[in-house]
């Protein structure tokens, strides 16, 4: 399929879902339909795109846990693709800038999912005390890519720190996932979508429950890094 024909089907697929999205995070406050249409969004996007999905690791992932994913992050395909491979109900942390979107970004503070302003420290606690809150009521796990945005060259960046801060916080073990191929699906900066194979990787659950310290946390951010490292395949 011609990338064009692509996004236009994505857009106006993404715009359905996000109204539904919106109805079910204001009427069904459990957010059990919330989650229902993200699924429905991740399956229906990758379909569209031509994309297939490998995924391992799952035996390492409780489906009545809860858990801090930590991924790496090349491609708008890697939010659909952990969503749809994962067997927990996932809330994603993001930049509040994404609330001045149209629907998409009002389906955001509607959902299940936690704002966070990089700009203000204070507010940037705020959401750390949020993202516990939804963990420990709601039983959903939080999906944070900690290199902090997109990856240019699909290459893994250095990691920020902000994740293992709230590992730290909320208790609740880390589990690295390595996405493989999203950025030759579709790279950032480009309107390309190619068709082809995302691999997605769950690694063994790391507790969190001894961080004391900075250099704790750093050491933990290390770990979790070179975990993602050995199952990177590098850009594809």
């Amino acid at each position: 399929m011609i990338t064009w024909i692509k996004l236009l089907l994505i857009i106006i697929y993404s715009t359905f879902c996000s109204v539904l999205a919106l109805l079910s995070g204001l009427l069904d406050r459990s957010f059990n339909t919330y989650f229902l249409v993200g699924k429905l969004f991740s399956n229906g996007v990758l379909f569209i795109a031509g994309v297939k999905l490998k995924i391992t690791g799952l035996e390492n992932v409780d489906p009545s846990g809860t858990y801090v994913f930590v991924s790496n992050h090349s491609s708008q395909f890697d939010i659909p693709a952990v969503q749809k491979a994962v067997n927990v109900r996932i809330s994603i942390i993001y930049k509040k800038e994404l609330n001045k979107v149209p629907l998409f970004g009002w389906q955001l503070m509607a959902g299940p999912y936690v704002v966070v302003d990089r700009r203000n420290p204070e507010k940037a606690i705020s959401s750390i005390q949020k993202a516990k809150q939804l963990m420990d009521s709601k039983k959903v796990s939080v999906l944070i890519f900690a290199e902090g945005t997109r990856s240019v060259t699909g290459e893994i960046q250095p990691f920020k720190r902000g994740a293992f801060y709230l590992a730290s916080k909320v208790g609740y073990p880390i589990i690295p996932v390595t996405i493989n191929g999203a950025s030759s699906i579709m790279p950032k900066g480009k309107l390309t979508i190619k068709s082809g194979i995302m691999h997605v990787h769950f690694d063994k659950p790391i507790p969190t429950g001894n961080l004391k310290t900075r250099q704790d946390e750093l050491n933990l951010m290390e770990t979790v890094r070179n975990k993602i490292m050995e199952n990177y395949l590098g850009v594809i």
